[in-house]
């Protein structure tokens, strides 16, 4: 028997059919790192701990406090501009899974210019290897756009495949022609202070930080106001309408790649120039892997990729305490990101599948 939905229901229903993108956006995120955070919970439990006091303890060593809240910009900065680069490239609809290799191709060129250009003043050492740093990301991004518009390689198996020859690259290198003299460890001599991004405010907050911040804006600008935002938007919307419309398809892809590899590089250089101040073999916390998710929790939208990033930066954060106060493993903190990431994903497909 046929039961007609009640008033109630009937208004749920119009609530979501009648949401904007962004109001669903702001319902469904939000929602699934809640139920993401209650699974967690009860992973936490598991443990043998007190999910309360946890994230107490989570909350304060990440955001309890100004330095503490420093700490977390700190983490966020390579997220938030991997994040904000890969938002370009999965507007397009171009899949770019490389933002690891292409962070550490950047990493690499930064660190040969503050290594070998120690003679120039500060003030151009920095943004000289912040260049390098872009350049050299944006030439590992350039690859895949060659293979995919000349050859139509698929830009998933490329990109994926680019993040390993490039950290073998940089292994190879850190313990062989460029190892530290004198040295037995697989790493490189560190960087001069010359080299070293400036801290501002006089807290440990760096350069690298207030240029992410400030990009946030100015790539949310791109996105919205400009025909390169527009064009980026129709291709990934329906490349062939695009195409029937005039737009250069394969330019977009070009554009996209080249951009979010760009961004990446920056990281690497940032990076290199402030936590780890040397190559060695690993110098990213799967920081490019993460940008993937951070970009599509944030629905490459600038402003929700820098509240995706601290997010995500806090949970490490917060988790690595977990490990230090009560023990807790630290993979305890991939764990709940992957439960925030599920959960975000379960939410969001049931909300929109209401309002369709």
């Amino acid at each position: 028997m046929n039961r007609e939905p009640s008033k109630i229901q009937r208004r749920r229903t119009d609530i979501f059919h009648t949401a904007s993108p962004t109001v669903l956006n702001l319902i469904s995120i939000p929602s699934g790192i809640l139920l993401g955070l209650i699974l967690g919970a009860v992973l936490i439990v598991i443990a043998g701990a007190d999910p309360i006091a946890s994230y107490k303890i989570m909350f304060s060593s990440s955001l309890g406090g100004k330095n503490q809240i420093i700490e977390t910009l700190i983490k966020a900065c390579p997220l938030l501009l991997i994040g904000l680069g890969l938002s370009a490239s999965f507007k397009a609809k171009v899949w770019n899974i490389g933002a690891e290799g292409q962070y550490y191709i950047g990493a690499l060129f930064g660190w040969m210019v503050g290594m070998y250009g120690t003679a120039l003043p500060k003030p151009v050492l920095i943004p000289l290897m912040l260049t390098a740093g872009l350049i050299g990301g944006s030439l590992w991004g350039l690859l895949p756009a060659i293979l995919k518009i000349k050859n139509g390689m698929n830009v998933i198996i490329s990109t994926l495949m680019l993040n390993y020859i490039a950290i073998l690259i940089v292994q190879y290198l850190a313990r062989g022609p460029l190892q530290e003299p004198g040295g037995f460890l697989p790493r490189t001599a560190k960087l001069e202070r010359i080299a070293r991004m400036p801290q501002m405010f006089g807290t440990r907050l760096h350069l690298g930080c207030v240029i992410a911040l400030l990009l946030v804006p100015v790539v949310y600008y791109i996105f919205t106001s400009t025909p390169l935002g527009f064009k980026l938007r129709a291709v990934g919307s329906n490349p062939k309408v695009a195409k029937y419309a005039g737009f250069n398809v394969n330019l977009a892809i070009f554009i996209a790649l080249i951009f979010s590899g760009a961004l990446a590089g920056m990281a690497g250089t940032i990076e290199i120039s402030t936590a780890y101040q040397r190559l060695q073999s690993s110098i990213s916390l799967n920081y490019g892997f993460n940008g993937v998710l951070i970009a599509l929790l944030g629905r490459t939208n600038p402003w929700g990729v820098l509240l995706t990033s601290i997010f995500f930066a806090a949970l490490t954060i917060g988790v690595e305490n977990l490990h230090v106060v009560i023990g807790l493993p630290v993979s305890l903190s991939d764990a709940i990101q992957a439960l925030v990431v599920l959960s975000v994903m379960v939410v969001d497909s049931y909300i929109r599948k209401k309002a369709s």
